[in-house]
């Protein structure tokens, strides 16, 4: 990854404050498995401080969560919790779709941004929402990542789609059955569990209600 390089927007009042590096990861697959992300996204705290920053804040606690807006993200919160108090200089991240992938969120933390005076900065550029051009561009690229987002979901709905026309398609299955070397259905081989569910429907058929089974 290139060097974040200094740019007139950084003054010594934004040094003054805290430079927050914000770490995230969308799934837990990928914290595990693509690592060079993650340790490229901690190392912006070291060019935060060659850059001038004294105080550096590393706020992670989204490593293995979606910033779709369909789950929380107790760390963007933390975020924008922090942006708030006008303490913050600048939020360092390696990509915008880091910050955001949902236009709700994106914007929300333009506007607090805007209003504290604090600067986005990632590799390839630095960025003063309480500037228009800044602003468009900045806006621009959270609907990108948006659209990528939305890209990403048909991309697999497509696969998951052709591997089922093709009868591959293998869906977890619930407990008491199992999938076949030959891609068949059958009841788990475990005598016992097999008597487990047995039972269950037996008592189904004689009592009528699966609270009466319950109880």
């Amino acid at each position: 990854m290139s060097e974040i390089l200094r740019s007139d927007k950084l003054t010594p009042l934004h040094l003054r404050r805290t430079a927050v590096v914000y770490v995230r990861q969308s799934t837990p697959g990928q914290v595990e498995n693509n690592k060079e992300s993650t340790r490229l996204q901690y190392a912006l705290a070291d060019q935060a401080r060659a850059l001038g920053f004294t105080k550096v804040t590393v706020i992670d606690d989204d490593l293995g969560r979606s910033a779709s807006g369909a789950v929380d993200r107790p760390g963007f919160d933390t975020l924008a919790g922090e942006v708030c108090t006008g303490e913050v200089g600048a939020i360092f991240c390696i990509e915008d779709s880091r910050l955001a992938r949902n236009g709700r969120e994106w914007h929300y933390l333009l506007d607090l941004c805007s209003m504290t005076g604090t600067l986005i900065i990632d590799p390839r550029g630095t960025y003063d929402p309480r500037l228009s051009n800044d602003r468009l561009m900045m806006g621009l690229k959270g609907s990108m990542a948006e659209f990528e987002l939305s890209l990403f979901r048909q991309r697999s709905q497509a696969a998951l789609l052709a591997k089922a026309k093709r009868g591959e398609l293998r869906i977890p299955l619930p407990v008491g059955v199992c999938w076949t070397d030959d891609d068949k259905i059958e009841l788990d081989p475990d005598l016992r569990v097999q008597s487990a569910i047995r039972t269950v429907f037996s008592k189904y058929t004689e009592l009528g209600s699966v609270r009466q089974v319950l109880q």
